[in-house]
């Protein structure tokens, strides 16, 4: 099977390039595209539709382990700020999209959903994750989070 068929799966059996680390509720992972650089998911352990399928104290974890990940983009990468996104309407599974944002971003860009770059920052190979581009980054921020964890 493909990593990208399943990534929780993945993630859970060790095939998943991409995670950074395990968290208490899932899997930090970099996202595949790094047009705004640190973009970063969460992938829950239990595989559900939407974050009202799991306990109150699953959920409060697993926005914690969001809200943590956030966090080591902050530390690595110095954004403006962060966005964090659970959607689900493409790929029908939880999951939190959590995404710097930039003081180089256009304004106009910045103050928008990231949902609005145009389609091409998602899948133009120039803006792909890969280990020789962003290889390091991925390397501190699993760093940053493997730390945490261990407190």
């Amino acid at each position: 099977m493909n990593w990208k068929e399943n990534r929780i799966q993945s993630a859970q059996n060790g095939t998943n390039p991409m995670v950074l680390a395990e968290m208490k509720s899932g899997y930090a992972v970099i996202g595949d595209t790094q047009f705004l650089p640190g973009y970063c998911i969460l992938l829950p352990k239990k595989e559900v539709s939407s974050l009202n399928d799991l306990t109150i104290s699953e959920r409060a974890q697993f926005l914690t382990d969001m809200s943590i990940i956030g966090d080591a983009i902050i530390k690595i990468c110095h954004p403006l700020r962060i966005n964090y996104d659970i959607l689900g309407n493409t790929d029908a599974f939880l999951h939190a999209h959590i995404f710097p944002r930039y003081e180089w971003e256009l304004e106009e860009r910045r103050k928008k959903p990231v949902w609005l770059y145009d389609s091409s920052n998602w899948f133009d190979e120039d803006k792909q994750f890969s280990e020789e581009k962003h290889g390091k980054l991925k390397e501190r921020l699993s760093n940053y989070l493997s730390a945490i964890s261990n407190d």
